[in-house]
């Protein structure tokens, strides 16, 4: 075999190796996807789509009758966004294991359409395992035209399991402004032909 046809062998291989590769990594994507989905849902209870995840599941270990929980409703918002973002009411008993509903509320007083993300936080930081989101606005853009006021679900349950010293939780949101989906809806805005 000359030297011509050992390279030309290489370069076979070569591409054999990296079809091979991107295969691979073309199926790993996919495969990421339920594996993205559980994590959210099932480990860190955050809502991917439409559907409500089911009452029975959230509220699985069942109701512990035999204490109360507070839980504290905290609200933030980054001075770049220049949202009024706060909840509806500061702070609720809840019993574990119970599946709750609380509402915040944002107004963008601004002349123009924003998109800001919510990141949260739970404290104490031993209770945030205890804690189940099972639905949030969190981690997902949410988009306020100009002047418009929108009220925003979380709903969520406090596991039984929440050691027994913990008695107050707070749940707290920051609203970032998201200035590339901001600025793709501006552009957008721009590009549509003037109304009629």
């Amino acid at each position: 075999m000359n030297a011509q046809q050992r390279a030309a062998e290489s370069a076979r291989r070569l591409v054999k190796r990296l079809a091979l590769v991107a295969c691979m990594a073309f199926f790993l994507g996919f495969g990421l996807v339920p594996l993205y989905e559980i994590a959210c849902e099932k480990v860190f209870g955050i809502k991917l789509d439409g559907d409500p995840v089911a009452q029975e599941a959230a509220v699985a270990p069942g109701i512990d009758e035999s204490r109360w929980v507070t839980v504290q409703f905290d609200a933030t918002v980054n001075s770049k966004l220049g949202w009024e973002f706060h909840p509806k009411v500061r702070n609720i008993q809840v019993r574990p294991g119970q599946l709750v509903e609380a509402w915040y509320e944002a107004t963008n007083p601004a002349a123009t359409a924003l998109v800001g993300n919510a990141v949260p936080s739970v404290a104490p930081s031993t209770a945030s395992m205890y804690f189940n989101k099972t639905e949030c606005f969190c981690f997902t853009e949410q988009l306020l035209g100009a002047g418009e006021t929108r009220d925003m679900p979380v709903r969520f349950v406090v596991d039984p399991k929440l050691p027994p010293e913990v008695r107050t939780i707070t749940l707290g949101y920051v609203f970032y402004l998201n200035d590339s989906a901001t600025q793709r809806i501006a552009t957008a805005g721009a590009d549509a032909p003037p109304a009629s």
